[in-house]
């Protein structure tokens, strides 16, 4: 595989291969822009086919999070990790402190976090290395698991969406499909059980749908079935790539809202979507709240404050849904174009800053 090649093609400014053979360790660090601050993103671990599939998925998903840090408002840029191997056999605490040990020597530029299949624990072993590392336990002064604050993110860009869709963002009698009710999924369930909505689901975990099943009164679907369900919303909370050729043209739902990354197989299909009259909330600005929620810890922890800046994705969104119709562009471009914008705005203050002689001080 050519590396500088597959860096070149979406301006990713650092990869670092971590091999550490003989406690197991085979990761991969890909910072993609920092220009309005360190990259944050989380550490994933995933039993990837081959290295450069977990190469091409840790360069999209840490380009991700620099659009997300930008739509979000926040001073970060994009960064991600990925851990290869089992996260069932695998895992264990040297591995994870080999791992921080990278992480601290990238000085900051890259600050680590829980991703798929990592947790709270994780993390705590990474900090046991290097400080560049959020999302640990509260105990310690981290905010724990972020998924409540992602979900509720998704919840309140879902408002937005059926606000722009049907003029109400009133969710009781609405009927949401959720694909996948994981950490996320689950709290999404929560928030809009409690708002009147009615809830179908699947997962490839049976214990998950189940719980969702008692605890909410969602309806179970199979598998591929979920893409083609009447209801007013789509929700993809699973794997990336799910909106693709083959499942755009067998969605029902007016609306795809839901906290996967990564959620369109190729750019080209958010223009798909459009062509059916399908409102999209694009991913990394509907599931910003993760990372909102970690970037506090940055400056010490307030859940309170996490859950007040989520609430600012209702706006984000729309923004982004009123960029898309007065420019007839789909959603997805629409919010590249403000990310893109708030990260030039930065470059061009950073410049004209660098340009400018510095002046002596007055004395007294």
């Amino acid at each position: 595989m050519d590396v500088f090649s597959m860096m070149g093609r979406r301006n990713h400014e650092e990869v670092v291969f971590c091999n550490q053979p003989d406690i197991g360790l085979k990761a991969i660090i890909a910072i993609h822009d920092t220009t309005l601050g360190p990259s944050l993103g989380g550490c994933r671990f995933y039993d990837y086919a081959t290295d450069e599939e977990a190469l091409t998925d840790v360069l999209r998903l840490a380009r991700g999070m620099t659009y997300k840090a930008s739509i979000a408002g926040l001073n970060l840029g994009g960064g991600k990790a990925v851990i290869i191997g089992n996260p069932e056999t695998d895992k264990h605490e040297f591995l994870f402190r080999a791992f921080g040990r990278y992480v601290d020597g990238l000085g900051g530029r890259y600050i680590t976090a829980e991703d798929m299949n990592t947790t709270v624990k994780d993390m705590e072993w990474v900090r046991n290395e290097t400080r560049h590392v959020t999302g640990i336990s509260k105990a310690l002064g981290g905010s724990g698991d972020p998924s409540p604050v992602t979900a509720f993110g998704v919840f309140v860009g879902m408002k937005a969406a059926l606000s722009t869709k049907f003029g109400s963002d009133d969710f009781n009698g609405r009927k949401v499909a959720i694909q996948g009710v994981g950490h996320v999924g689950y709290n999404l369930c929560r928030y809009l059980n409690g708002a009147g909505a009615q809830l179908f689901v699947t997962d490839v975990n049976a214990e998950a749908v189940t719980r969702a099943e008692k605890e909410f009164g969602a309806k179970q679907v199979d598998g591929e079935a979920i893409y083609e369900l009447d209801v007013d919303i789509f929700a993809p909370c699973a794997m990336g790539a799910s909106l693709n050729d083959d499942t755009i043209p067998r969605i029902k739902a007016p609306i795809v809202a839901g906290a996967a990354n990564n959620q369109l197989a190729k750019s080209r299909h958010g223009a798909d979507l459009l062509k059916r009259d399908i409102l999209y909330a694009p991913d990394y600005a509907i599931n910003a709240g993760g990372l909102i929620n970690v970037a506090n810890e940055l400056e010490g922890y307030n859940r309170e404050r996490a859950f007040k800046q989520a609430e600012g994705i209702h706006e984000t969104l729309m923004a982004i849904f009123k960029l898309s119709r007065d420019e007839d562009i789909p959603a997805n471009e629409a919010s590249d174009r403000l990310a893109e914008d708030r990260i030039r705005r930065m470059a061009q203050l950073k410049t004209s800053f660098a340009s400018t002689p510095s002046r002596p001080r007055q004395g007294r």
